[in-house]
């Protein structure tokens, strides 16, 4: 097979093993959040090594941002499994997510030794962090998905049903509103061009998938329950996590700390403090799942848990990409299609904005000085365009600076 036609998309061509080489080193390089790994693909396998054009890219980038899930880790499987078929696709999602996952769950042996002063105002520090990358989050998200009146609206109803309510039904009510209000009010003008992704993805294939990503949501709670295992209702836990994130990674904080914190799995301080390190490594942050499977009280935990964390929270996503790549084309024609998510994301800003308020905000600023140092992080963020490990780094000294001249 000609490189025209790889490019093209049109069958695989290489090899699992070269995917793997190519994602392993953009899994210790790529620092900045979903959109900034998108501008490292484009750069990786578009410009330098020709694996797919830019039309191609571009119609990938569009699938992997509408569906729920991790984007840059789908777009990142779906390059893997346009190169080497579904041996490459499970290569790259291993080279990308390895290193990071790796990475968090030395640092939650690490956290739990942690202690006296000095580990407490370590900890605190990340927690600071956490607070500007989702107030960043909340900011860029909110400009991008809720520009109009209407979006904006949805935005603001999505908060109040997540403030007024303890219940995690909550969370996906407000998806589910979002979406109907999205269909609507939302229309705007048909994107009918023709879809240019042709990916080894059969129709059965992808029928197959979607049973799988359904039964699994469906099953796996009441799997749970009658097998009373631990086991599974973590797995459950993290799936449903991952099955739920629309608009990007940070979007999974407040659904993963009502599926752990609200169930006493795993303390506030300790979730804010692996969320804050998740943002100081390279990698898709969904690899915030090995940290929370490895410190979650209820065994098992530790290494098998960070395993069962990983497989949990990515698996979705990779489920419901394989299950809509072969209908893609007609999908992305429905203008109903296009207002529901449109609709969907303006909620999806809400529910980041709610977790910003709590538990960030009400957990972590508990003075002018923590407000200061969250603010500093914000700006550098937002306004010097400084990299998150630059962040970390600069407020974790801070904190620890000032607390012991002022605290």
């Amino acid at each position: 097979m000609t490189p025209k036609n790889a490019a093209a998309g049109r069958g695989p061509e290489g090899s699992a093993v070269e995917v793997l080489r190519a994602f392993l080193k953009l899994g210790v390089t790529c620092f900045g959040g979903p959109i900034a790994h998108i501008g490292y693909f484009r750069e990786e396998f578009v410009v330098r090594r020709g694996w797919l054009d830019e039309r191609t890219y571009a119609d990938l980038v569009g699938l992997c941002q509408f569906l729920p899930g991790p984007a840059s880790s789908q777009i990142g499987f779906s390059i893997g499994l346009m190169r080497a078929g579904y041996r490459g696709g499970i290569a790259a999602w291993i080279g990308f997510t390895l290193p990071s996952a790796v990475a968090l769950v030395l640092f939650a042996y690490g956290a739990t030794a942690l202690g006296g002063p000095v580990g407490l105002e370590l900890l605190h520090g990340l927690k600071l962090v956490a607070a500007a990358i989702v107030a960043q989050a909340v900011w860029g998200m909110a400009r991008t998905l809720s520009p109009d009146r209407r979006r904006a609206s949805i935005a603001v109803l999505a908060v109040v049903i997540i403030a007024s309510s303890t219940s995690p039904l909550a969370q996906i009510a407000a998806i589910v509103l979002g979406g109907a209000l999205g269909y609507l009010l939302c229309r705007a003008a048909q994107d009918a061009s023709p879809s240019r992704l042709h990916l080894p993805v059969s129709r059965t294939a992808g029928i197959a998938a979607l049973a799988a990503f359904t039964l699994l949501l469906v099953g796996l709670p009441v799997l749970g329950r009658l097998q009373h295992s631990q086991g599974i209702a973590l797995f459950d836990a993290f799936y449903r996590s991952g099955a739920l994130v629309f608009g990007g990674g940070h979007v999974v904080l407040p659904l993963l700390r009502q599926a752990f914190v609200a169930h006493g799995w795993v303390t506030d301080d300790a979730f804010l403090a692996g969320y804050g390190a998740a943002q100081a490594i390279p990698g898709p942050l969904f690899t915030f799942a090995a940290y929370l499977g490895a410190v979650v009280t209820p065994a098992p935990h530790g290494v098998p848990g960070a395993v069962i964390g990983i497989v949990g929270i990515f698996l979705p996503g990779i489920l419901i990409l394989l299950g809509t790549l072969p209908f893609w084309g007609a999908i992305r024609k429905r203008a109903g299609a296009q207002a529901a998510m449109r609709g969907i994301n303006a909620a999806v800003v809400g529910l980041l904005g709610a977790a910003l308020y709590s538990p960030i905000g009400t957990s972590t600023i508990t003075g002018p000085v923590d407000l200061a140092l969250a603010l500093v992080g914000f700006v550098l963020l937002t306004a010097w365009r400084s990299p998150p490990l630059l962040v970390v780094a600069v407020v974790v000294a801070a904190n620890l600076g000032l607390s012991q001249i002022i605290r």
